[in-house]
């Protein structure tokens, strides 16, 4: 397989799919809900998942997809060739803002990810990783992560996991929020795992997400040293929904040791 067309292409089509979505800025939004109220979906995450499926089976016939809205292969194995894409990351900022939004796309051979694309569709701002070729945003190189401590990082983290909630302890996290320098929340998996790759932010914290919400970050965020793992410190199953901790190096094994033990994530 020639990765650099894969990795051509690939950039080409999120690209493509940005100024798509731009167009649509304009248009009323056939807006649904899934799994809740608050788990939404548009006419436009479908219809974009739909072009990417086109552009691939196009082109790679024998490859695998796994799209969040449903409309890829049944996928059960990450073996081959997979591309993992979530069409648009963060939909309740597309519907209520249209910013805050990101294209995830991670394309997979044998489970270890080749490539990685987030794309900042509002902001024309596309992070990109060929592994072992280093980490871009457009064209400039992104900077190798170097350590961190706590007291001088700045943790993406959802407000709602340090207020009572169904799905963990919430005395749990308080220290940490307590101890860091500073908290954020984007609402977009994606882009808070490459923010964390730029060092816009020190660390990210999620305790559900699937594997297309991070696929094409992953990529990205290791490619530059940054460590990814579930909030037990355990690798990543691409198929199947975890919880993610992603941080610069040193502060990842500084968190998971001094905070993060004694959860039951």
């Amino acid at each position: 397989m020639n990765w650099e067309n894969v990795y051509s292409h690939a950039k080409q089509w999120v690209k493509e799919a940005g100024e798509r979505i731009r167009q649509s800025f304009d248009q009323t939004l056939n807006i649904e809900t899934k799994t809740n109220p608050n788990d939404l979906v548009t006419n436009i995450d479908k219809e974009t998942e739909q072009f990417f499926i086109k552009k691939i089976k196009e082109v790679y016939p024998s490859h695998k997809i796994l799209g969040e809205e449903g409309f890829g292969d049944q996928v059960d194995s990450l073996e081959g060739t997979v591309w993992l894409i979530d069409p648009i990351d963060g939909t309740m900022n597309f519907i209520h803002q249209q910013r805050n939004f990101a294209i995830s796309l991670g394309v997979y051979e044998n489970g270890v990810g080749k490539i990685g694309l987030v794309y900042d569709v509002v902001h024309d701002e596309l992070y990109h990783a060929f592994r072992g070729k280093g980490a871009f945003l457009n064209e400039k190189p992104i900077p190798p992560l170097k350590e961190a401590s706590v007291s001088e990082s700045i943790i993406a983290l959802n407000a709602t996991w340090v207020m009572p909630n169904y799905r963990i302890d919430h005395q749990l996290l308080i220290p940490l929020v307590r101890d860091a320098r500073g908290t954020r929340s984007y609402g977009t998996a994606a882009l808070e795992i490459v923010f964390v790759a730029t060092g816009r932010v020190d660390a990210y914290i999620s305790m559900r997400l699937s594997p297309w919400d991070y696929a094409g970050s992953a990529v990205i965020v290791e490619e530059l040293g940054g460590i990814i793992t579930n909030l037990r410190g355990e690798k990543l199953d691409y198929l199947s929904k975890d919880s993610l901790f992603v941080a610069k190096p040193g502060l990842h094994q500084t968190i998971l040791a001094e905070y993060l033990k004694d959860g039951k994530w």
